[in-house]
């Protein structure tokens, strides 16, 4: 039994060195490529559509806040390091892709009760500014929705920045959340008691900046 229990407290601990090795090894590694008060690099950065979140939510019964999201969209930021406001943001989310995990809500979803993809198959947003009040920064534009164009805030934060590695360029962590009236863009089904008014627009977007085009090689002289 001694021997047993001296074999599992050997064992133990050489988990334990290995595992903090290992964590020695890898985090000063991250630490020096992430931080969330860097400035980060001036350039064009795309959404990468494998870590970023496009979705919405909406009250139910006036309940609870079902949550959806467009899984086909784009976009880009437009990074000024030396002034932010001269920043520029843009997206579109294709209305078709629609996703809140339910196939017949989905489906009406794409209906003309709501987004009428056939004829609005997209959602767009084009920043007109971007400016600083008080501690929160706030990116104004024109939100497109069923042949609809409003004005919308978007309160937002810089998440963070990871340095640029040998796979990818530098990569931008921004959060962005806020509310707007859906009977602003003619979606009137339902009433607010089952149905609110107000849904919330929600992004969650990591973006790695645009890497400079490679030049095309020469063509091979032809042997003569």
């Amino acid at each position: 039994m001694k021997r047993k229990t001296l074999f599992l407290v050997a064992a133990l601990a050489v988990f334990t060195a290995i595992s903090q090795t290992g964590a020695e090894a890898v985090a000063p590694s991250f630490a020096e490529r992430f931080t969330a008060t860097q400035s980060g690099d001036t350039g064009v950065y795309d959404f990468d559509k494998a870590h970023s979140f496009i979705g919405f939510k909406v009250k139910h019964n006036g309940l609870i806040e079902v949550p959806g999201f467009f899984r086909d969209f784009t976009g880009t930021v437009k990074y000024d390091a030396a002034d932010m406001t001269k920043s520029t943001v843009e997206f579109t989310a294709k209305a078709t892709s629609v996703d809140t995990g339910v196939v017949g809500r989905d489906n009406h979803l794409r209906r003309a009760d709501f987004f009428e993809v056939e004829k609005y198959p997209d959602l767009t947003f084009k920043s007109t500014k971007v400016e600083k009040k008080g501690s929160v920064w706030m990116l104004t534009g024109d939100l497109t929705m069923r042949g609809v164009t409003k004005s919308v805030n978007f309160p937002f934060q810089v998440a963070g920045w990871l340095a640029a590695n040998e796979r990818r360029g530098a990569v931008m962590g921004l959060t962005a959340e806020t509310t707007v009236n859906r009977r602003d863009y003619n979606v009137s089904y339902g009433t607010p008691a089952t149905l609110s008014d107000d849904i919330k627009i929600v992004l969650q977007i990591e973006a790695p900046k645009r890497r400079p085009a490679q030049p095309t090689p020469p063509a091979a002289t032809p042997k003569p």
